[in-house]
């Protein structure tokens, strides 16, 4: 399980505090943080240097699935709202902006980059396993706006394409 020893020498390294680690065998993940932008970003780089690799080396992110829903019904909600999940709830009415990415943790960046560029409403973002998917939710325009960040942030972004 590389993701413990990962974790360690970021941690080890740097200033940055772990905010969220998820383990798996093949889609491991960690979330780091820290107020000072500089300590994340060389958290980053002390795991890549570990890992023998670059930033250009990554994977270039694929958009897997991509929607709007306009005006969600009542039931349409509740059932959204029962779903096993950590986030917001959805409200009757508003829209919800749907993105699946593949590798999953693009998921992050793109809903930093849409909550940035719209007042819209976290619903759900699972960034673990192959495919992460982000759900969001608010008035049309603002879920427009939104999706047009977050797909513009994760199309813009390098990488070599998946073998």
């Amino acid at each position: 399980m590389a993701i413990h020893r990962l974790t360690d020498i970021a941690l080890k390294a740097t200033r940055v505090h772990l905010g969220q680690q998820v383990v798996e065998r093949s889609f491991g993940s960690m979330v780091f943080h820290h107020r000072d932008q500089s300590d994340v970003i060389e958290a980053g780089h002390s795991i890549l240097r570990i890992l023998g690799t670059r930033e250009e080396e990554r994977q270039k992110c694929r958009i897997a699935w991509s929607e709007i829903v306009r005006a969600i019904t009542p039931d349409h909600a509740v059932l959204i709202n029962r779903q096993d999940r950590k986030g917001n709830m959805i409200l009757p009415g508003q829209s919800m902006f749907i993105l699946e990415t593949e590798p999953a943790g693009y998921i992050v960046y793109a809903a930093n980059q849409a909550e940035k560029a719209a007042n819209i409403t976290l619903i759900d973002a699972r960034a673990v396993g192959a495919f992460g998917r982000l759900t969001m939710a608010g008035r049309e325009s603002e879920v427009e706006a939104a999706a047009h960040a977050a797909i513009d942030a994760v199309k813009m972004l390098s990488g070599r394409d998946a073998p």
